[in-house]
């Protein structure tokens, strides 16, 4: 099986991520398309001249990669996807042969830790409206809405949430996926120098957050752009 997470960044992604390469079935891969991402659009990224030098940036064959059986002959394969990475013209057929899951968190936290790495983001930075048009494209095609799940459900209680994402993808939990060594994994891109500090610091998922963060009048404008997209998604959010 082929698990694709869909989430903007800042959102809990990495520590899934850990999550399941920790399960001991499941082949993980970092961000495919960001490398195809960097190159197609020539935005400034953090270590971007690096990024594309170390990883695949054609669009075709990290989607043909996608879609194929997982590496090591491992039953699973888990890509942790940033959906604004999705650029019109890349194809999505991949996404076909795929279990979508969309990982989301409120836009005030997305923002507030987002730009703690790279001021001044904007809406298309932090893939919210991306999110939502990948979320209604696949709710389309299956006929039904994909499986969401919100980043504080599983920060509130890791072991319900997991039991049930797993339930919903139909692969059994196993208590292995609460905590992973520290330091990352061998299939972090090389990116994690920069985004990861956190994440390689921890051994499972923290507890969960306080109140939402006060921010500066033009984040909290921002916030408000992405607010509906998280609160359409959220509507439907996997309940224990």
């Amino acid at each position: 099986m082929n698990i694709a997470m869909w989430s903007g960044p800042r959102n809990l992604s990495t520590a899934m991520m850990y999550a399941f390469a920790a399960r001991g079935d499941c082949a993980v891969w970092d961000e495919p398309f960001y490398a195809a991402y960097l190159s197609r659009t020539g935005i400034d990224h953090p270590m971007r001249d690096e990024i594309i030098a170390a990883h695949e940036a054609d669009p075709a064959k990290v989607a043909a990669a996608c879609a194929a059986p997982a590496p090591d002959g491992q039953p699973l394969f888990y890509q942790k996807h940033m959906t604004l990475h999705m650029l019109p013209g890349i194809d999505r057929g991949f996404m076909r042969s795929c279990q979508n899951v969309f990982l989301i968190r409120h836009p005030a936290r997305v923002v507030a830790s987002y730009a703690k790495k790279r001021e001044g983001p904007t809406l298309a930075d932090i893939g919210f409206t991306q999110q939502a048009d990948l979320f209604d494209e696949v709710a389309g095609w299956q006929g039904k809405p994909p499986v969401v799940i919100d980043s504080a459900d599983i920060r509130a209680n890791p072991k319900t949430a997991l039991t049930a994402l797993c339930t919903a993808l139909g692969i059994p939990f196993t208590e292995a996926m609460l905590h992973w060594p520290a330091g990352g994994h061998a299939s972090d891109g090389i990116w994690a120098s920069h985004w990861y500090g956190a994440v390689h610091r921890s051994t499972g998922f923290e507890d969960p957050e306080g109140p939402l963060p006060d921010l500066p009048p033009d984040y909290a404008r921002l916030v408000e752009q992405a607010l509906p997209h998280y609160e359409r998604l959220w509507a439907v959010r996997l309940r224990a």
